[in-house]
């Protein structure tokens, strides 16, 4: 006997023993599967020792007559227990069917999400914790791109009180319910809110579903026409009535005076230069007050823009012999901006530092990198412009932003103002969502702070 047969047959035999032991245990039962396999091991031995193929079939034999052990009751309990190929089968069957589901799942998924996206409406979709799950572009457009992670806009909205009370009424009674909000921050919005309940959730946890329509511009127009039928009767009258009293002059009195007639017609020029002046106000206000919710697009070069108007009202600066004083950060970009409006404010503001700065005074003028006071560390860049006129009392500050407010109306009038520059200001950089703030001491003069986002 060769060594390399001696060690097949050392292999093949250690098998052969331990399932022979199992059987008479009852430890195994032994089906036609092992039978076989028994079987080719038994004959394979006898062919490696070198038997004659007649023993190699007795061998075979052999396997086959061990298939038939317990062959009666393997039977009778297939009945009761399925063998591993049913098994198997149905553990296939199972996993396919869980496939054709999950693949079902994911196309639904993928419509529904086509259909959010698509939506030109404002859509948030809200788990039960009433965290966002997902906000269409119309959503991120008016919350800013965080609204799906639930940024500062995104989280005023659903803490508002209104909301949360139509969220569960909605999740109560099992219908869609509608609020409607005023939103105070970022900018002042009138919203309608539409709150639908998920049953069954979503295959994500959506269970509310939140449609948003911003009502501001509507509100905005009929705000505008409202105001404008009431400040521009009260601001008009008078020049109105100037113009009409030195006409009846000049028809009269003055028809054949031609000093009293260039007198007169000087005054009139004023007046209606004035006029003028109110009304380019008024509707400059009403076109940002309308698109004050929408936030602007594009980016404004403070420096830049800062040194152009102060170009442009160096004749006013001369002719009250008012010198400037500039210390601007030349990197400071403002985004997302809009650079005429920008430039509005700038100019703005140093107009009423030149009219309600002393005469032979000083204007300063900075602009320096600052972050947001807001608790968000937005980067940002703050514009400061102080003059060294007689100040402002206290109790003027509040009301400065107001339509009209003036501290002295007989001056502003004189110096030309309009009543309506700062009111302009403040909703300019309220649609940059920016900050404005005023400072002012009696006797030292007033700043007035502008702060407006860099990223």
């Amino acid at each position: 006997m060769k060594p390399l047969l001696r060690l097949a047959f050392a292999i093949g035999a250690v098998p052969l023993l331990v399932l022979g032991l199992l059987m008479l245990t009852r430890e195994v039962r032994l089906g036609p599967g092992l039978a076989g396999c028994a079987a080719i091991m038994l004959a394979s031995l006898a062919i490696a020792w070198g038997w004659r193929a007649r023993l190699a079939l007795l061998a075979v034999s052999l396997g086959e007559a061990l298939a038939q052990v317990r062959v009666a009751p393997a039977r009778a309990e297939a009945t009761a227990r399925p063998s591993t190929d049913d098994l198997a089968d149905g553990i296939r069957r199972l996993a396919r069917g869980l496939a054709e589901q999950g693949a079902l799942l994911e196309r639904l998924r993928r419509a529904d999400a086509a259909i959010l996206e698509n939506l030109p409406e404002p859509v948030l979709l809200l788990s039960d914790e009433r965290a966002v799950l997902r906000a269409n572009p119309a959503a991120r457009a008016m919350l800013g791109p965080e609204a799906a992670g639930q940024g500062p806009d995104a989280a005023a909205l659903l803490r508002h009180p209104v909301l949360a009370a139509a969220m569960d009424d909605a999740l109560a009674e099992g219908h869609s319910v509608t609020a409607e909000l005023h939103l105070p921050v970022p900018v002042p919005r009138e919203v309608s809110a539409r709150v639908v309940p998920l049953d069954p959730p979503l295959a994500d946890g959506g269970r509310l579903l939140i449609l948003l329509i911003d009502r501001s511009r509507e509100a905005a127009i009929e705000r505008t026409r409202a105001d404008f039928v009431a400040n521009a009767s009260h601001e008009l009258r008078t020049p109105l009535a100037s113009l009409l009293g030195f006409i009846e002059t000049l028809r009269g009195p003055a028809a054949d005076d031609p000093a009293a007639q260039q007198r007169f017609l000087g005054i009139m020029a004023e007046q209606g230069e004035r006029m003028r002046r109110l009304i380019d106000d008024l509707l400059s206000l009403s076109r940002i007050e309308m698109e004050e919710h929408q936030p602007p697009v594009g980016e404004a070069p403070l420096a830049m823009i800062t040194r152009a108007e102060v170009e442009a009202l160096s004749p006013l600066m001369k002719r009250r012999d008012i010198s400037v004083e500039l210390e601007l950060a030349e990197a400071l970009v403002a985004r997302a901006a809009n650079a005429d409006q920008v430039a509005q404010v700038i100019r703005n503001v140093l107009e009423n530092a030149i009219n309600h700065g002393r005469d032979g005074g000083t204007i300063t003028v900075t602009l320096k990198p600052a972050v947001a006071e807001d608790g968000t560390a937005r980067p940002g860049a703050l514009l400061s412009i102080a003059d060294d006129g007689p100040g402002i009392a206290k109790h003027h500050i509040p009301r400065l932003t107001e339509r009209f407010y003036r501290v002295d109306a007989a001056r502003s009038r004189h110096k030309g103002g309009t009543g309506l520059g700062l009111a302009i200001t403040r909703h300019i950089v309220m649609r940059h969502r920016g900050r404005l703030a005023i400072e002012s001491t009696e006797g030292l003069g007033t700043k007035v702070h502008v702060w407006l986002p860099t990223g």
